[in-house]
């Protein structure tokens, strides 16, 4: 079964096609980080405009790659859930008409389901159960994976995604939009020992595997002196910061990930989102041999139509598709919550 996805959730306007959910036959990304540095960050309106502008092309890109016309194509599927509405209405929109057009299953896909799946389209694709670690500018999620459809979320973040941590340290010091990256970059040539800053220390009870970056944010942006750790003064150099602060970030998700993984006795971790293309974090979990840590290729951990066809196929596979009144919504899916 071939299935074209479309993504365009927030400033990634993406189409792929993808045959029984594990060969990409395409995957083309066209991203709007040029239009949206100036603002260091995503400006809705401008978003939602440009995927409405590239939107034909993408797709149409995306089959040409993949050797296919309309005719070829069983299933279309487009996220619907999370994102920013005016820029998921442009992708659902245009798969709705492409499925009617054309006489194929329709299906609205979750975003967060769909970077849980992105790891399934490599070749180490890891069996069910596993624990995710759903990492992104605008979530941070770590959950039990029982099947596609079937997670259950044993923390996430009480304020700040790491993501958007990353983004706001990076806006403040003028490293670079999008801050991930440059952070990443910068950490690289730095001493993440100069800075000392602290871990939230919330996990307590029936909260142990929840995260938060508000603190650290705060500490790094307003507080910065007070940890500098002694014998390293000196005028501030931007690598040691971002080292220092890429370094506590990426504990701080370690932390609350080992506690899951103990909880739950599964030792098989699959990460997700922009946030799983960091360095750091992929190096930190090489570390423990107790754990088969997966990780997307670099090209699916952003947004992108591959892992929205992959996705979709297992819908489309068991029967299931979508009615054209779904529309899109900016909330993230209510998966169950379980408190260990």
């Amino acid at each position: 079964m071939t299935v074209l996805g479309i993504e365009t959730s927030c400033d990634e306007c993406a189409a792929a096609v993808v045959e029984d959910g594990k060969t990409i036959l395409s995957n083309v990304v066209a991203t709007q980080i040029p239009f949206h540095k100036e603002f260091s960050g995503v400006v809705p309106e401008i978003a939602s405009r440009k995927h409405t502008e590239w939107i034909y092309g993408v797709v149409e890109e995306a089959l040409l790659k993949a050797g296919k016309t309309p005719r070829n194509i069983d299933g279309v599927a487009a996220t619907a859930h999370p994102g920013l509405v005016g820029s998921l209405l442009v992708g659902l929109t245009f798969a709705k008409a492409f499925a009617w057009a054309t006489r194929v299953p329709f299906l609205a896909c979750d975003h967060m389901l769909a970077h849980l799946y992105a790891a399934r389209l490599c070749e180490n694709n890891p069996e069910y159960p596993y624990i995710g670690l759903l990492v992104s500018g605008g979530h941070t999620i770590i959950c039990r994976v029982d099947n596609f459809d079937t997670v259950e979320v044993l923390g996430t973040t009480i304020d700040d995604a790491v993501g958007e941590a990353f983004d706001k340290v990076a806006k403040h010091y003028g490293l670079g939009y999008p801050g991930g990256v440059y952070i990443d970059e910068a950490a690289r040539k730095g001493d993440a020992g100069v800075f000392e800053f602290p871990m939230p220390n919330l996990h307590k009870g029936e909260h142990r595997c929840d995260v938060s970056y508000s603190g650290l944010k705060t500490a790094v942006v307003n507080q910065l002196e007070q940890f500098r750790k002694k014998g390293q003064a000196g005028s501030l150099n931007l690598c040691d910061l971002a080292a220092s602060f890429q370094k506590t970030a990426v504990e701080i998700l370690i932390r609350a990930l080992l506690r899951a993984c103990r909880d739950t006795g599964i030792n098989t971790v699959v990460s997700g989102g922009g946030v799983a293309a960091n360095s750091y974090l992929r190096s930190r979990l090489a570390q423990y041999e107790t754990l088969n840590c997966v990780f997307p290729p670099l090209e699916l951990c952003g947004d992108n139509g591959a892992m929205v066809a992959g996705l979709a196929y297992q819908y489309f596979a068991r029967g299931g598709s979508s009615s054209f009144s779904e529309t899109a919504s900016a909330r993230v899916k209510e998966f169950k919550r379980r408190y260990p």
